[in-house]
């Protein structure tokens, strides 16, 4: 963190805390975290046993937090470059370091009207009003122990941000670059993100809205192909657990590259991770372990296109955000769909937004998460 100072551009804000899911850094770390994530949900031991096995394998660290400090130093830059001398603070939802800590610390430094950074381009339940309960939380915890008060701000959704869609289009056409010359013309672009349980599908947005977190991700893949300069591509999800029973968004990205290569002999694929801005846990095992190690059986080439969170972009979107909150316009969109997710203490978007449901069962939560069921980080 840096130290506030009082010369600030903003006259508004005088802080900006970046508010993630979290992700355990050592192998003694990881049950807890797990136990943290599913808390309340009733999921059996036996699962929490297989999904920590995913970060066993990777030395029992996500790289979630690594990355995320990452894009943090880069939005300081940016803040800076830009003549912003506001603090940066980092907090999580289910791992250190937590998001109460993080609010403890920014009350005690004396911020009062920080803005908060979430990092998931979505809206829906996971992507947007689980963030705005975050907030919620922090805020009845600095009440509880008496600490003085901070009023967040949330930045809003950025599916459809140029930045955002002119580096992931970038990174598409690399991924192409790199398969062999004589695949490049017959590869499939497939554009992949979190799953979620139908139900939740249907609750997410408002009934103006419809499913918004479904069709942003949609617009998002469209938009990205549509600056690549491909006009026919495939949307799929991964990430999926629970009971089989329990329906989901599909087809699953493993289950689809097995019937592309089994139904039209498709040799090779480009793997866009749309609904990712990280590679967090969700990327380096969904695609990089288990789909490549499909392909590999099948003699398939995937390129697996990079995530935008590193870029300096991102950090340039992120600080451009704060400057349509400073002029109290939307400046860059490029899709047509709602785009919210901007409101102060943690209000909903509109009322009755991605309402709060009844907490999903056993079967219908996701606990293989570096972020939340449907995201997005």
């Amino acid at each position: 963190m840096n130290a506030r100072t009082p010369d600030t551009k903003s006259d508004a804000y005088d802080a900006l805390l970046v508010l993630s899911f979290g992700g355990p850094e050592g192998p003694e770390e990881v049950r807890p975290f797990l136990e943290n994530v599913t808390r309340g949900r009733g999921i059996p031991p036996e699962r929490l046993d297989e999904v920590g096995a995913h970060y066993y394998h990777f030395g029992g660290v996500s790289p979630l937090n690594r990355l995320n400090k990452e894009i943090i130093a880069n939005v300081e830059a940016e803040l800076a470059a830009r003549g912003y001398d506001i603090p940066v603070y980092f907090g999580n939802r289910n791992w250190k370091p937590f998001d109460n800590e993080a609010a403890e610390q920014m009350a005690a430094d004396g911020i009062r009207n920080a803005l908060v950074f979430a990092t998931s381009a979505w809206g829906g339940y996971s992507g947007c009003r689980q963030y705005h309960e975050d907030i919620q939380g922090m805020r009845a915890h600095l009440e509880e122990i008496g600490a003085p008060e901070v009023t967040f701000t949330k930045l809003r959704q950025f599916y459809d941000h140029p930045r955002f869609v002119r580096t992931m289009a970038q990174y598409v056409r690399e991924s192409f670059d790199k398969l062999p010359e004589d695949l490049r013309d017959e590869a499939r672009l497939v554009f992949t993100a979190h799953s979620i349980p139908l139900n939740a599908k249907d609750a997410d947005g408002t009934p103006i809205d419809g499913s918004i977190y479904s069709r942003q991700v949609e617009e998002s893949s469209a938009l990205i192909a549509k600056e690549v300069g491909v006009t026919d591509f495939d949307v799929v999800w991964q990430s999926r657990s629970g009971s089989p029973h329990v329906p989901w968004l599909e087809p699953d990205i493993v289950d689809h590259a097995v019937e592309l290569n089994e139904t039209n002999g498709q040799k090779a694929l480009v793997v866009c991770p749309v609904g990712f801005i990280s590679d967090h846990m969700e990327v380096i095992w969904d695609l990089d372990s288990e789909l490549m190690d499909e392909a590999t059986r099948r003699g398939m080439i995937i390129e697996r296109v990079a995530t935008v969170g590193p870029s300096d972009e991102f950090a340039t979107m992120v600080v451009d955000l704060i400057d349509e909150i400073e002029m109290k316009r939307v400046i860059e969109r490029l899709g047509t769909l709602p785009v919210r997710g901007s409101t102060v203490n943690g209000e909903p978007c509109v009322p009755g937004c991605c309402a709060p449901r009844k907490r999903p069962a056993a079967s219908q939560t996701n606990p293989n998460a570096d972020a939340p069921v449907a995201s997005r980080s």
